[in-house]
């Protein structure tokens, strides 16, 4: 298992040096494990080997592996779709970012329950860069409207910068991950350091179109 994770990740970091050294050879992309399919014997052997940062898309599967991980300095994110009734929970799991804020009414909740628990959140605004109305997220076209009212409205909420969700198609997602810059690239000066876009099968394009963190999951754990 060492090894065949080993060979994947010096496979991925290979395809990662190639794409970024397009963009810039000061260009960091950051890796977060997507952990949706794999244990946590798979979260141990990918930390032996160096990976930190790993990202949950359901809270009870983050709590658990939390909790059976907790003697590890893992860097947790909560990429998944957050319902009202989980925000108490993803606030004691305190996750180093949350990166799937999709709109408005879920940041006004959010706000009020840390307000309540004296609490802070480094978070990331969910874009719907394909438009797909199947998909969670806040329009292109509202974006920057909608993250200056979070920063302005809702002060325990921190918002670090941008995730991008997007269409499995690689033609509409480079057009995609290319709007998504232009929106990230114009939030800079606000703060946004953060461009969170690009998966297991279109990351090198996300890269190339400016991504400095990618989601990769089944390119690592299957």
């Amino acid at each position: 298992m060492d090894l065949q994770l080993r060979h994947k990740l010096d496979l991925v970091f290979n395809s990662i040096e190639a794409a970024r050294k397009k963009v810039s050879q000061h260009h960091i992309v950051k890796i977060l494990a997507v952990t949706k399919y794999s244990d946590d014997e798979v979260i141990k052997k990918l930390y032996e080997i160096g990976q930190r940062a790993f990202g949950e898309n359901k809270i009870q599967d983050l709590e658990q592996k939390n909790l059976a991980l907790q003697d590890l300095p893992l860097e947790w994110h909560f990429i998944g779709s957050l319902q009202k009734n989980k925000i108490n929970k993803l606030i004691a799991l305190k996750p180093h970012l949350f990166q799937s804020l999709h709109s408005i009414e879920l940041a006004e909740q959010l706000n009020q329950r840390l307000e309540k628990q004296n609490q802070k959140m480094n978070v990331l605004l969910q874009i719907n860069s394909a438009d797909e109305v199947q998909k969670f997220g806040i329009s292109s076209e509202m974006a920057i409207d909608s993250y200056h009212e979070i920063s302005e409205r809702f002060p325990n909420i921190v918002l670090k910068g941008l995730m991008a969700v997007t269409s499995k198609d690689k033609i509409q997602a480079k057009k995609s991950f290319q709007e998504t810059y232009k929106i990230f690239d114009s939030l800079k000066k606000s703060g946004a350091k953060t461009l969170s876009m690009g998966m297991s099968g279109d990351f090198e394009i996300a890269i190339s179109e400016g991504a400095n963190m990618i989601r990769l999951g089944s390119i690592l754990i299957k």
